[in-house]
């Protein structure tokens, strides 16, 4: 496989995620989801809609997201669309809870490491297209979010994020969620991304922004401070590339945060999704980082 081709700016500005995606020379053609991550209530480190104004009106996109396994403002459709009134992306722009009405559609993985399908919502079926746009940053059980999360727990619906946490196993219970096989855990993450990736085939893109950087995900109510500075925007079509250029980043920095947010990411085996997914042919760890 050819390198891939990461675009890359320090500046951390509406203008420059804009910048950054022009630079991939993309076409996203038809109606385009954009997969953010709405915040969790509490949460003071999540990308702010206001931030993401200018790439969103750029392809014309409509706000993408999906009900949470777990409790929190999150986990039904009502209180999610409560939530995304309250974080304010109702204001700016069209949302839609993809699973906020079943039944789901099921992405077959046919080669898949641990899991043979994912169950997403229905309405990802409306979709042409996909700009994933992921704020990388530590996780709890993950290691690290960034592309490859997006496209995995991200865009499964609240069933399919029990199925991936639970390795496979049909109505697992919340418990089982933490108590499974780590790596095994990192593998369906891999499988399920995939899955979404050989769903869109070409008509995908991904965008990393390095700011606010902890070790907790936007997912948790009550997070640390970001660990380390801001880094600066990213750009890809290649999932693999784009999270593992940011972990680079992040290995090469000399910011003396970096060492406790490497500490979550290695102490959860964080790279292992990464692994897999390069295993599972959607991506290359070879890339070229070019500035803009």
């Amino acid at each position: 496989m050819e390198k891939a081709k990461v675009y890359f700016t320090k500046e951390i500005t509406p203008e420059s995620v804009v910048r950054v995606f022009k630079a991939l020379n993309k076409e996203l053609p038809g109606k385009v989801a954009v997969k953010v991550h709405s915040g969790e209530e509490g949460n003071q480190n999540y990308l702010r809609p206001q931030f993401l104004e200018s790439i969103v009106n750029c392809v014309n996109g409509t706000i993408v997201e999906c009900n949470t396994a777990y409790d929190g403002a999150r986990d039904t459709t009502e209180k999610h669309k409560k939530l995304m009134d309250k974080h304010e992306w109702s204001k700016y722009y069209t949302v839609d809870i993809m699973d906020g009405e079943g039944p789901d559609v099921v992405l077959e993985i046919p080669n898949g490491k641990v899991i043979n399908k994912n169950y997403v919502g229905k309405n990802l079926k409306n979709y042409d297209s996909m700009l994933v746009v992921s704020h990388f940053k530590g996780h709890p059980m993950g290691g690290y979010g960034g592309a490859l999360k997006q496209l995995s727990i991200g865009v499964a619906s609240s069933k399919g994020k029990r199925f991936i946490h639970c390795v496979g196993k049909e109505n697992g219970t919340y418990e089982e969620m933490f108590q499974v096989d780590q790596l095994k855990f990192l593998e369906a993450m891999a499988d399920s991304a995939s899955s979404v990736v050989n769903y869109f085939k070409d008509n995908i893109a991904y965008i990393n922004i390095m700011c606010n950087m902890s070790v907790d995900c936007d997912c948790c109510k009550v997070a640390e401070d970001p660990c380390m500075k801001d880094i600066g925007i990213l750009a890809s079509t290649d999932p693999v590339a784009i999270d593992q250029a940011c972990i680079d980043l992040v290995v090469n920095s000399n910011d003396p945060g970096r060492d406790h947010l490497l500490e979550r990411i290695n102490s959860r085996h964080g790279t292992h999704t990464i692994d897999a997914a390069t295993d599972l042919g959607i991506g290359t760890k070879e890339y070229d980082l070019i500035e803009v």
